[in-house]
């Protein structure tokens, strides 16, 4: 136990031993949906569904190991949802390229993302993203992850309008388990009672059972073997133009796994107090460096981009404040491998209300946002919040508000408040929206 407090330095933030544990399994367990959905993705991209299973939780469990114990941060990662959506749906699908091909492209990026980070690259574009934006950063991403347990559950769902819209069946089956996980744990916390998330999640998981949404699968405690160093290199030099599309995916799974990291580590960082007075990250390279290994050792298993994942803010908001609740969160990955149908209980709608509630505890940097005296503050942090949500991506997010921000403070005459990183990041931005349109 002693070991523990010196390596984690938990009296100096404040923290526990039980604290740090009951924080990486709620973490774990909001997270969790990645290990069927990120192999359901890939499988429809000709991949083996078990083996891309083995793949999640080993590169999982290293990636938050790396960042435990190198970068002493409590933020977990695995494969982004998006990245993964991509990789198979319009690399593999729709440009019609292998599965190794697109693995080849992730390693690659990690590859940069290593460089980037060692040569403190990305940690200079976090340092230079405005106050402002960073409290809007965070907001956005409070409401985002609402957003989507309002969707997990069921409560909001597509309407006719292509717009969303309350279910008509919010009373019955996973809406009512989702409900019933939010006041509880709204009223635990009410009376402060340490885990009041992770309770709430386990009492909407029985809940479920006699609704029929909590159910128990039958599969095998065997794991399979992940793939290892499946890269096609030579599909990819076939063809000047097979080469071209190889360094356009490289760079837009590098762009947006860049982003999506930064917006994680900020706005998480914010809501919960991790920012120092002159607005840096504590650890904040090392947290980069150890998402870049995660993306490079994820490729090397044979799953999609490895990136920090936003669901680390439940873990945070459970009170964890060291790396060593990253830590818990790899065992519970590697433990995973052997008990599949076990972790696989716990349904969407019970973690759906603790995404809701992050939600409510991360949005209070709002109340600090000038949005009626400084318009050129106002306007780029209100972008931020509003196209996280609307666009689903934290990346879209940060653009909106970086590129307002820039444009607002020029024509302002206030040039000398946009730092130099800024610059280099409207560029990237403004890169990738051509990519895009291209």
């Amino acid at each position: 136990m002693m070991i523990l407090e010196k390596y984690f330095k938990l009296k100096d933030n404040n923290t526990t031993i039980k604290r740090e544990i009951v924080a990486g399994i709620t973490t774990f367990l909001t997270m969790a949906y990645i290990l069927s959905l990120n192999p359901g993705f890939l499988s429809d991209a000709g991949m083996d569904w078990n083996r891309v299973f083995s793949a999640v939780a080993i590169s999982s469990a290293i990636a938050c190991l790396f960042m435990g114990l190198f970068a002493n941060l409590p933020f977990a990662l695995g494969p982004g949802v998006g990245l993964g959506a991509f990789f198979s749906y319009t690399v593999c699908i729709q440009m019609g390229y292998s599965w190794r091909f697109a693995i080849t492209a992730i390693f690659v990026e990690g590859i940069i993302f290593i460089l980037l980070s060692i040569f403190k690259i990305r940690e200079a574009i976090v340092d230079g993203i405005p106050e402002v934006l960073k409290k809007s950063i965070g907001v956005g991403i409070g409401l985002f992850v609402t957003f989507i347990g309002l969707k997990n559950s069921g409560i909001v769902v597509a309407d006719d309008s292509n717009l969303v819209g309350l279910t008509r069946d919010w009373m019955i089956g996973a809406p009512l388990v989702t409900l019933v996980g939010l006041i509880v744990i709204g009223i635990l916390m009410y009376y402060n009672v340490k885990g009041a998330i992770l309770i709430g999640m386990l009492v909407a998981t029985i809940v479920g059972i006699p609704l029929g949404v909590t159910t128990f699968s039958v599969g095998s405690f065997v794991p399979a073997k992940p793939y290892f160093f499946e890269f096609a290199f030579d599909e990819i030099v076939e063809s000047s133009s097979v080469f071209v599309d190889f360094v356009i995916v490289t760079f837009i799974f590098l762009f947006d796994d860049m982003f999506n990291t930064v917006g994680t580590l900020v706005g998480c960082a914010q809501s919960s107090g991790f920012v120092k007075k002159d607005g840096k990250i504590p650890n904040c390279g090392r947290a980069l460096l150890s998402d870049a290994i995660g993306t490079t050792v994820g490729s090397i298993f044979g799953t999609s981009t490895v990136t920090t994942f936003v669901e680390s803010s439940a873990g945070i908001v459970a009170g964890g404040r060291t790396g060593l609740t990253a830590v818990v969160t790899a065992v519970l990955f590697l433990i995973s491998l052997f008990l599949a149908p076990i972790f696989s209980i716990i349904p969407s709608a019970a973690t759906a209300s603790a995404l809701i509630i992050v939600g409510v505890l991360m949005i209070s940097p709002i109340y600090t946002i000038d949005f009626t005296t400084d318009f050129t503050d106002g306007i780029p942090a209100f972008l931020t919040i509003i196209m996280m949500i609307c666009t689903s991506s934290i990346p879209n997010g940060i653009m909106f508000g970086i590129f307002s921000y820039v444009i607002l403070k020029v024509l302002a005459g206030k040039v000398k408040t946009i730092s130099k990183s800024l610059w280099v990041v409207s560029f990237l931005f403004l890169v990738s929206a051509i990519v895009s349109i291209l």
